[in-house]
């Protein structure tokens, strides 16, 4: 009994391990599990290549389509997700799916090469909006399997690509049958932002793929024949970078251009159609007609070239221009030349230059027509014809649309055509001046100072010269100092001409001043005999 308080102790010491003993054990316990991991890691790398040589890539496809849809899933908790899928064809039978070409035109701008190890390349046509085929394409797309998510308005979207077998039961058009492979596209978010998904980013996907598609086309420029259009590729090289015009005024343009572009919603809140008119006037050679082109190929609008000598009745060029399609450009060259309203109002003779018009041409700003011609009938287009699709009823059946008129004589245009609503910007294309130059001299010799410019500056303050006429000069040789010497010439020689002009009419105008002088002298000298 004396021995049983020293043996509990001892006893206790026996059960409990020392710190070092259990250190040791921990280590040994770090190692087993250290080794059970590289096993399986080592299992796994062997399942996975096991994987890639016996396994189909359909099934493979489908292990990382629902690994994805768990990551999708699980990654958020609890989070309800909601899921769109957009097939490639509708299962129905109805063709092609629009909605999938557009959406994988916009993931193909969001997909970063860098971080998806697999990636599939594709052609594609963009189809143009008459039917003619566009220029090829290559777009950057998803394996099947594959995911990626975009960012919209702070929202998260994932976007994941899913090729499914087709169903044996439906062969036939649309069916997809023998078991053919079907292409879609899945879009999951949460579901809280199910109404910004259906009600913005589906549709900010749509017009996002529509502007690169717009982008990439070929553009078409379009003369009317009869009652229908024909077209042929545009190719204009002008563009707002390479075009003679005055700086600021340039710089407005543009700024128009991008303004309108924006404002759709604004067009329909006020009740307008949402179109724009400007009136291109000035001397001939001023880049009116490149102007056109910079336009068009800025907006990747294609040009529509209206021959008001080939519309012989209201009702025709109606029919015409309901057939331009949205996001093009109307251009009604020499306004001037087919209509001269104030004219036919007067009952005055129409100008000369009117002259030159289709004999079964009017030009009434009214109803009733008035004929250019008597032995031809009282029928035909007339400007209240034109004015109606410009600014009446018929300026709604097609949007975002640009309406240019060009004139030589901008005071021979009745003024019904020059109110706001039909010509909303004037912009007036006047002379060469020296930032104009400097953009040709830029164009043609890709040089922005040379010794010569100084004078060049000073000649061009003093002379009117159209920025045609100052091309030719720069095209006649490609050596610029050989090219700026003859332009300097040609500006000294046109100021000398001008001088001279100037010094013949101030002469004419004296002598004519002399005559009216001496003329009234004979008078009072005739009155006082008289007296």
């Amino acid at each position: 009994m004396d021995h049983l308080p020293l043996a509990a102790p001892t006893a206790a010491a026996s059960l409990s391990p020392s710190p070092s003993q259990g250190a040791a054990r921990a280590l040994d316990a770090y190692k087993a599990a250290l080794a059970t991991a590289a096993s399986a890691a080592a299992y796994a790398v062997m399942a996975r290549s096991m994987a890639r040589e016996l396994l189909p890539d359909e099934l493979r496809a489908a292990v990382r389509w629902c690994a994805a849809v768990a990551r999708a899933r699980f990654g958020r908790g609890e989070r309800e997700r909601h899921t769109i899928v957009i097939r490639r064809q509708y299962d129905t039978g109805y063709g092609e799916n629009h909605l999938f070409d557009a959406a994988r035109a916009y993931l193909a701008t969001r997909i970063d090469p860098r971080a998806m190890r697999r990636l599939c390349l594709a052609r594609s046509r963009a189809k143009e909006p008459d039917g003619c085929g566009g220029r090829w394409s290559t777009l950057l797309c998803m394996e099947p399997g594959g995911s990626t998510v975009d960012v919209f308005d702070g929202v998260e979207f994932t976007w994941t690509s899913v090729e499914t077998g087709g169903d044996d039961k439906k062969k036939g058009k649309g069916g997809g049958g023998g078991g053919s492979p079907r292409e879609s596209l899945e879009l999951s978010f949460d579901a809280e932002h199910t109404d910004t998904a259906l009600e913005r980013y589906v549709p900010f996907v749509m017009s996002t793929a529509e502007e690169l598609q717009l982008r990439d086309r070929a553009l078409r420029i379009f003369m009317n024949e009869g009652r229908s259009w024909h077209g042929i590729n545009h190719h204009h090289p002008a563009t707002f970078d390479t075009l003679a015009m005055d700086p600021n005024r340039k710089d407005s343009v543009i700024a128009d251009l991008d303004r309108f572009l924006k404002r759709r919603e604004y067009y329909r809140r006020i009740g307008k159609a949402w179109k724009r008119g400007y009136l291109l006037y000035g001397p001939p050679g001023t880049g009116k007609s490149s102007l056109v082109a910079a336009m068009a190929n800025y907006l990747r609008f294609n040009l529509y070239d209206l021959d008001l000598s080939e519309v012989r009745l209201n009702s025709a060029l109606q029919k015409l221009l309901i057939h331009m399609p949205n996001k093009s450009i109307l251009v009604i060259e020499d306004i001037d030349c087919c209509f001269d309203a104030a004219a036919s109002r007067k009952g005055a003779k129409a100008p000369e230059v009117v002259a030159e018009l289709d004999s079964g041409y009017t030009s009434d700003s009214s109803d009733d027509s008035w004929p250019m011609n008597t032995q031809q009938p009282a029928k035909g287009i007339t400007l209240s014809g034109l004015l109606n699709f410009i600014d009446g009823l018929w300026s709604t059946c097609g949007e975002e649309r640009i309406i240019v008129f060009t004139t030589n004589y901008k005071d021979r245009l009745d003024p019904a055509l020059l109110r706001p609503g039909r010509m909303d910007m004037h912009i007036y294309m006047g002379y060469c001046c020296w930032e104009a130059f400097r953009t040709l001299a830029r164009n043609y010799f890709l040089v922005d100072d040379h010794e010569l410019f100084p004078e060049i500056q000073e000649l061009l303050l003093a002379v009117d010269v159209t920025p045609a006429e100052v091309s030719e000069m720069l095209l006649r040789s490609e050596d610029v100092d050989v090219a700026l010497w003859g332009l300097k010439e040609f500006l000294q020689e046109r100021r000398r001409k001008t001088r001279k002009e100037t010094e013949d009419k101030k002469d004419a105008a004296e002598d004519r001043v002399e005559v009216a002088e001496e003329a009234a002298e004979d008078k009072v000298e005739v009155a006082e005999e008289a007296v």
